[in-house]
């Protein structure tokens, strides 16, 4: 049951989920693609040095594989996930985390110190909203919608290992392409930003991690404990 709660929402059928993780899987990847060819190869080439991209690219995969597995539980009764190996399944469980922690973590932190001139016209208007502000609907979604239970507490370290990897990344990319991803992150405005900013990012994850925990908790006891709403599974 555990794995099914993945595939299967307490109000809306199978087929329903799949079709709404469609939508929102297909309007992720064109957001993606028309800002790779607006902004041309040298920008692409860069894009994935940027953790908003990297996470919205998880966005849109986390959609398109949740989509798959919804509509395999509509059409066999039993999704694709159900049968892969436990480690694959706890696998998921983390995908599931980083969607609905990141990118709570990358709107806060671009609305409160990166969004200078994000509104100078229709363009970075649409593409900032779309990066930065739906970004967070999409995970907010996915914590009200589907009949996930809460976050293992164990998926917390991953959450940490994958920041310190993307930080691992960030200074790979100056060492590389000689240009600093975020302002917070270069030396000469002061290492004790660069600590403070790092620390303050790790525990906004953190932080945002344990609500999404308990607001799943909150979803699972309105909807299954007092409203008797255990699921629509029929296929």
């Amino acid at each position: 049951d555990y794995t099914s709660r993945f595939a299967t929402s307490w109000f809306l059928s199978p087929l329903q989920l799949a079709i709404w993780r469609a939508i929102v899987a297909i309007y992720a990847f064109l957001v993606i693609f028309i800002i790779l060819g607006h902004e041309g190869s040298r920008a692409a080439g860069q894009s994935f040095s940027y953790f908003t991209v990297l996470g919205y690219w998880g966005l849109a995969f986390y959609y398109a594989v949740s989509c798959a597995h919804s509509l395999s539980f509509w059409l066999h009764g039993e999704s694709w996930l159900q049968k892969w190996p436990r480690s694959l399944q706890w696998l998921h469980s983390v995908f599931y985390a980083t969607v609905t922690v990141f990118p709570f973590v990358v709107t806060a932190v671009f609305w409160g110190a990166l969004s200078n001139g994000a509104f100078s016209n229709e363009w970075t208007t649409w593409s900032n909203i779309s990066q930065h502000a739906l970004n967070s609907v999409m995970a907010f979604a996915e914590i009200v919608i589907p009949r996930t239970q809460p976050h293992p507490w164990l998926n917390i370290l991953p959450i940490v290992i994958l920041l310190a990897l993307y930080l691992g990344l960030a200074y790979l990319t100056h060492s590389t392409q000689h240009f600093y991803v975020y302002p917070f992150l270069d030396p000469r405005n002061g290492r004790g930003l660069i600590a403070g900013a790092c620390i303050g990012i790790l525990a906004a994850a953190v932080v945002v991690f344990v609500i999404v925990h308990f607001l799943i908790k909150l979803r699972e006891w309105i909807t299954e404990t007092k409203l008797g709403l255990y699921g629509n599974l029929s296929t």
